[in-house]
C-alpha cells in the first residue's frame, strides 16, 4: 500500500510503505500520512484581529530540522498498543511525486523551465527538441501535444512577418530597378548578390560564435537594401560604357577597374561604422550586436561576390541576348534567300 504525504515541493519525495504486520491500514492512513505535516508545513497557533483584517500565527521546526530525514523518523507516534517510532510503522523510501496538477481545457500539463545560457543557441536546441526529444515522448506517450508558447511563440510570429516583408521588399526594389534600367533582366543580375550575403551573414554569426535570433534576421530583411549599392553602380557605368560603342566585355571590365575603389571603400566603412557594435562585449549591446553582424558581415562578404560574380553574370546575359537576336535574323535571312531563288 503506497500513501503518500507530500502536499507540496518541499517534501516531494518522501512516499510511505505501510507494514502490514505493524500497523493497520487505517491507522497508517490516518496516523502515518498526516502526523508529520504540521511539524514541517506549520500549524495554526494562534489567530489575531489587527483592525479588519485577521493576522494567523503558524509554528513549525526550524528549518535545519525540516530538512533532515532523521527527523521524520525519530518522530513518535500513538498507536493502539502505545507509543512506537514512525520509522518502526513505516519504511520510508525516497520518491518523486506532484506538489501541484494543472489542467488546461481538461488536459494535464506540464511546465518545463530552465536556466539561461549566456551565449544561447537557442534554434540548435530547439531543432533538437523537434527532431529527437519531442517525437519520443509522442511515441511513448500517445495523446501528448507540445506546443511552443511564450518568446518562442512571439518569435515565430515575427519570422513569418519578416518573410512575408522581405517578399514585398524584393519585389518592390525589383520595380524600382527595373523601371530605369528598362530591362526585366539587369534588375536580376544587381539582385544576384543578396542571396550570398545572407550567407555572409550567416558566416558571421559561426566566427563572433552567435547563434540566429530575430534581430539577426532584422538585420538581413536591412541588407537587402544595403548590398545592392555596388552592384548597382558597376552595372549603371557598364551600361553608360556601352552607349560609347564599346563591346559588353570592355564596358564591364572598365566598370570592374574604375568602380574598385569606391566600392571597397563604400564596403570597408560601412564594416568600420558597424565593428565597434560588433565587437562590444558590455550586456547592453548584446541585443542589438546580431543585427549588427548580419550587416557587418552580408556587405563585406557580398563586396566579393560584386566584384567576381556580377561581371561573370553581366557577360552571361549578353551572351543570352545574343543568342536569341541571332536566331531570328538567321530565319529573315532564310526567307530572303528562298524567295530571290524561288524569282
Amino acid at each position: 500500500m503506497i500513501l503518500s504525504l507530500a502536499k507540496s515541493k518541499f517534501l516531494s519525495f518522501y512516499t510511505f510503505f505501510g507494514k502490514k504486520q505493524v500497523l493497520i491500514l487505517y491507522f497508517l492512513w490516518q496516523k502515518a500520512s498526516s502526523y508529520p505535516y504540521p511539524f514541517f508545513y506549520g500549524a495554526v497557533a494562534l489567530r489575531l484581529q489587527d483592525n479588519r483584517n485577521e493576522v494567523t500565527v503558524k509554528v513549525w521546526l526550524p528549518d535545519d530540522e525540516r530538512s533532515s530525514l532523521a527527523t521524520i523518523e525519530n518522530m513518535v507516534l500513538m498507536s493502539p498498543t502505545g507509543e512506537i517510532l514512525l520509522e518502526n510503522a513505516v519504511e520510508i523510501v525516497p520518491n518523486q511525486a506532484y506538489t501541484s496538477i494543472h489542467r488546461v481545457d481538461g488536459r494535464r500539463t506540464l511546465t518545463v523551465t530552465a536556466d539561461v545560457n549566456p551565449k544561447p543557441r537557442t534554434q540548435q536546441i530547439i531543432a533538437i527538441l523537434d527532431q529527437e526529444v519531442l517525437p519520443m515522448l509522442m511515441k511513448r506517450y500517445p495523446g501528448l501535444s507540445c506546443s511552443y508558447e511564450g518568446h518562442q511563440a512571439e518569435t515565430r510570429e515575427s519570422i513569418s512577418g519578416l518573410i512575408k516583408g522581405l517578399l514585398v521588399a524584393l519585389l518592390g526594389l525589383y520595380a524600382m530597378l527595373a523601371i530605369p534600367f528598362k530591362s526585366y533582366f539587369q534588375p536580376l543580375i544587381i539582385m544576384f548578390v543578396i542571396p550570398f550575403a545572407m550567407i555572409g551573414a550567416v558566416i558571421g554569426h559561426l566566427i563572433m560564435g552567435y547563434s540566429l535570433s530575430v534581430m539577426s534576421l532584422f538585420g538581413m530583411v536591412a541588407l537587402t537594401g544595403v548590398v545592392i549599392n555596388g552592384s548597382l553602380v558597376l552595372i549603371d557605368f557598364a551600361n553608360r560604357k556601352r552607349l560609347t560603342g564599346v563591346t559588353a566585355f570592355e564596358a564591364i571590365l572598365s566598370a570592374g577597374v574604375k568602380r574598385f575603389r569606391p566600392i571597397m571603400l563604400t564596403t570597408l566603412t560601412t564594416f568600420g561604422g558597424l565593428a565597434p557594435m560588433i565587437f562590444e562585449t558590455s550586456r547592453q549591446a548584446k541585443f542589438l550586436i546580431p543585427m549588427a553582424l548580419s550587416l557587418g558581415f552580408g556587405v563585406l562578404f557580398a563586396t566579393f561576390i560584386t566584384l567576381f560574380m556580377v561581371p561573370s553574370a553581366y557577360m552571361v546575359l549578353e551572351d543570352i541576348i545574343r543568342v536569341i537576336d541571332i536566331k531570328p535574323a538567321q530565319k529573315n535571312s532564310e526567307v530572303i534567300i528562298d524567295t530571290v531563288k524561288q524569282q
